[in-house]
């Protein structure tokens, strides 16, 4: 399936979001239907900018992004479970057009 949005770790085609090294070895693919809500957020010093990969607080999960440090935005992905999967794109805005515009609500 050709990408529409690919950045070397997070990836959007037609069907999903994949997450790249959201697991040890593994990225994690989310289907558009199951995201709730998208939401974008500013990393700061508590709110993932220094998050490298995984979670403080057992709340917010990030997949590996060791360029996170120097990024501004993240997405948090509410999938409707306590943990919401955090994600920090190269284009945040990019990432955020295309799950509204994949996602069920938006038809």
């Amino acid at each position: 399936m050709r990408p529409l949005y690919d950045d070397g770790r997070i990836r959007c085609d037609d069907e999903a979001l994949v997450i790249g090294w959201y697991y040890l070895w593994r990225a994690k693919r989310i289907p558009y239907r199951r995201i709730r809500a998208a939401t974008p957020f500013d990393l700061r010093i508590f709110r993932g900018k220094w998050r490298i990969w995984g979670s403080t607080d057992l709340t917010r999960w990030y997949n590996l992004d060791v360029a996170r440090p120097r990024k501004t935005t993240g997405i948090d992905l509410d999938l409707g479970r306590h943990v919401h999967t955090c994600i920090t794109p190269d284009d945040p805005t990019e990432v955020l057009r295309l799950i509204t515009e994949h996602s069920p609500t938006s038809a």
